[in-house]
Parts: structure tokens; C-alpha cells; sequence
């Protein structure tokens, strides 16, 4: 079994550009409709899929912008999460969390792509004990 994302954006074509541009995403297939929408958009991420679509409100099928946000995080794992993260940047990706070393032992940071998708980039540095790891959370959170 697997889980393959499946967004819908605003704009499924410019969309595909941007993922080229930020995260060097390859198009693998697409399915128009008549209307000019893109009911889907196959891309390859490295060895991932990711599945974006436009939006289509007719059939409740809407992107971030339209509800108000997303609630969803997707995560890349990196081998070098400074270049990563600024390629998306200059992509036009937006800073929601600066790239930082974290107490889990990842480097890790947050965007936003134009689209209204959060994405967390992450490297990983070193292997911190689970309960350094939850004690070190406590203490972020309190």
C-alpha cells in the first residue's frame, strides 16, 4: 500500500510549472476536460507522485483559497534542505517557518507555494533519543 497526495490548485498549469521550479517535479501524465481544466495532473517528485487537479466547485472540489486555508502539511525529506528551500523560495514559494536546526535533529523549515499548499522541507542531521526528543517538545510547548 501507498498514499499518493492528490491537491487541487488554482490554476493546475501554472501549477505544474511551479512544481517544476520548486521541487524539480517531472509531469508524467494529465487529463484534460473540454472546458480547459485539469482534472488531473500526474508528477513525479524524485521517486513520488503527487496528483493536482484545478479546482471545480460544481462538484466540491476546491482549492485552499476557497475554504479558507488548508489543514494539510506535505513533507519533503531532503539530502540538502538550504538548496531545497531556496529553489522553492525563488520559485515564489512563501516563508512560513525559516529554515532552522531542530531539537528532533532535523534541519527543517515551512512554506507556502502560490497555490495556498504548505510544505515542510526537511534534512535530516542526526538521531536524538525518542525521549530527548519528547522532553525537548514539552519544553517547546510549555
Amino acid at each position: 500500500m501507498s498514499i499518493t497526495p492528490h491537491i487541487v490548485v488554482r490554476g493546475a498549469e501554472d501549477a505544474v510549472a511551479f512544481y517544476h521550479d520548486a521541487f524539480g517535479a517531472e509531469e508524467v501524465s494529465r487529463i484534460p476536460v473540454p472546458d480547459g481544466r485539469l482534472m488531473s495532473v500526474q508528477l513525479r517528485i524524485d521517486d513520488d507522485l503527487l496528483h493536482i487537479a484545478d479546482e471545480f466547485p460544481e462538484m466540491a472540489v476546491l482549492a485552499p483559497p476557497s475554504i479558507g486555508g488548508t489543514p494539510v502539511i506535505l513533507a519533503l525529506d531532503v539530502t540538502d534542505a538550504d538548496a531545497v528551500f531556496a529553489q522553492a523560495v525563488s520559485a515564489g514559494a512563501a516563508i512560513r517557518q525559516p529554515l532552522a536546526d531542530m531539537f528532533w535533529g532535523d534541519r527543517h523549515g515551512q512554506v507556502e507555494d502560490p497555490f495556498g499548499h504548505r510544505w515542510n522541507i526537511a534534512q535530516h542531521l542526526r538521531d536524538v533519543p525518542h525521549d530527548e526528543v519528547v522532553a525537548a517538545a514539552a519544553q517547546a510547548f510549555s
